[in-house]
Parts: C-alpha cells; sequence; structure tokens
C-alpha cells in the first residue's frame, strides 16, 4: 500500500478557548481528498503549568462530535514524546491541537516516482519564515515583486 507523506502539525491556541475556528477549512481539505487525517491530539496546559493530554477517543461525546467530518482515524501515531515535546513548548493556559495527516494528493506522483524507480534523496519542508524571510530580501533587492 502506498501512502503519501504525512505531516505532524501542532496549533497552540491561546486561553484553552479552541472553539474549532479551523475546522471547516480542514474539512474541506478532507472532503476535497487533499489530505487525510491520521490522528489528533488535544494538549491542554493551565495557567499552573499542568499538562493534560486528550486523546481524540478520550474526548466527551459533544467535544468528539465536532471532529467527526474530519473522519479522523486515530491511528496512535502521535507519540508521547512527541506529545511531551510540544506541552514543554506551550505557553501556560492554552490548548494545542496535534494532528498528524496524510498528503493524499500527493499519492499519484508519488506512485509514477516509485514505478519509475526513483529513490528520494531529499525532502524536507522549508519553514514559512524562512520563506518569507527571503522574499522579503529578493523584495528589497527588486529581484521579486512580493
Amino acid at each position: 500500500m502506498t501512502v503519501g507523506p504525512i505531516d505532524f502539525v501542532a496549533l497552540e491556541f491561546p486561553g484553552n478557548k479552541f472553539r474549532g475556528e479551523i475546522l471547516p477549512d480542514i474539512l474541506e481539505l478532507v472532503q476535497a481528498g487533499i489530505v487525510r487525517v491520521l490522528d489528533l491530539v488535544i494538549v491542554l496546559k493551565d495557567e499552573e503549568g499542568t499538562v493534560t493530554v486528550r486523546e481524540l477517543q478520550e474526548l466527551e461525546p459533544d467535544e468528539i462530535h465536532v471532529f467527526d467530518p474530519l473522519q479522523v482515524e486515530v491511528t496512535s501515531m502521535i507519540t508521547r514524546n512527541d506529545i511531551d515535546s510540544i506541552a514543554e513548548k506551550l505557553n501556560t493556559n492554552s490548548t494545542a491541537a496535534l494532528m498528524l495527516f496524510e498528503n493524499v494528493w500527493a499519492l499519484k506522483t508519488k506512485q509514477a516516482m516509485i514505478d519509475a524507480n526513483g529513490r528520494l534523496v531529499m525532502f524536507e519542508r522549508i519553514p514559512h519564515e524562512v520563506v518569507e524571510e527571503n522574499l522579503a530580501e529578493m523584495a528589497a533587492i527588486g529581484s521579486f515583486n512580493a
């Protein structure tokens, strides 16, 4: 079975007030077959710095209902080390959504590369901040119109 590239995303929301505003955009990607959500974990850090971890299947029925349309597979691929690493970086009084998703859009191209006996030598996502800095530098010297 061919699997598309898999990304790990951790989004922090201040004030422990995650209300799901981003879910419609993620749902749109899922419904269009662009991504498939493989795992989702919620991490809360209270004002004293105490961390609470809630796997998707551990959420209350009214909470889990919000995530149902995403068809999360709950693979448990997000590890305790992943969770601890993110929890350490969170501000107090915040909530983080940790999500693992497969880039389904890339499956056809990946299979074509495999069929052509191609070998992936390197794949690296360039951080958004680095891209923004480079574009600003290029714009400043007039070699790019951002």
